[in-house]
């Protein structure tokens, strides 16, 4: 991957990435595995974008499709990589945030299930309901509802009504 494709690419949406990848793993050595994989596949699939969406848009996708896939082969296939290539930011010790409430807010969504968690990260960039539908690949009618009841849930998770 080159260092102009990085820098002009992925770089600028690295906060997306980084949210999705923190969303779907609960450790700093799944969520740097995650984030590799995420980088890796944007830059072998540029080839395949269309320009009929936004490349923000491609980039979320791609990461959605990479975290759920991984998420999914990590009971069977546990893969290492290197932290070397990661920038500095994504290497410390610890998987949280400074701000508690954030780390509270984290650990409740990744209770959801993976496509509410995906919805919920899209919701909270405040993409569109018609952009969180494409990207997730559903009609944006269902999206307003189906926000609603996250919401609910992730109250009544945070309150300690749901463990």
């Amino acid at each position: 991957m080159s260092n102009d494709f990085y820098k002009n690419s992925i770089l600028p949406y690295a906060g997306i990435i980084i949210k999705l990848c923190r969303a779907y793993t609960n450790c700093q050595e799944d969520f740097e595995d995650y984030y590799q994989e995420v980088c890796l596949q944007i830059w072998r699939s540029k080839d395949n974008f269309k320009a009929e969406s936004e490349w923000s848009t491609w980039v979320y996708r791609i990461s959605l499709n990479v975290c759920l896939t991984l998420l999914k082969k990590k009971k069977n296939n546990v893969q290492h990589f290197s932290s070397d290539a990661l920038p500095p930011e994504l290497t410390e010790d610890d998987h949280s945030f400074p701000d508690e409430n954030l780390n509270q807010l984290y650990k409740a969504i990744r209770q959801l299930s993976e496509i509410d968690r995906a919805v919920i990260m899209l919701y909270l960039e405040e993409k569109s309901y018609q952009e969180i539908a494409d990207i997730i690949g559903t009609n944006p009618n269902n999206i307003g509802v189906r926000i609603k009841r996250i919401k609910q849930r992730l109250k009544k998770i945070l309150d300690g009504k749901i463990n």
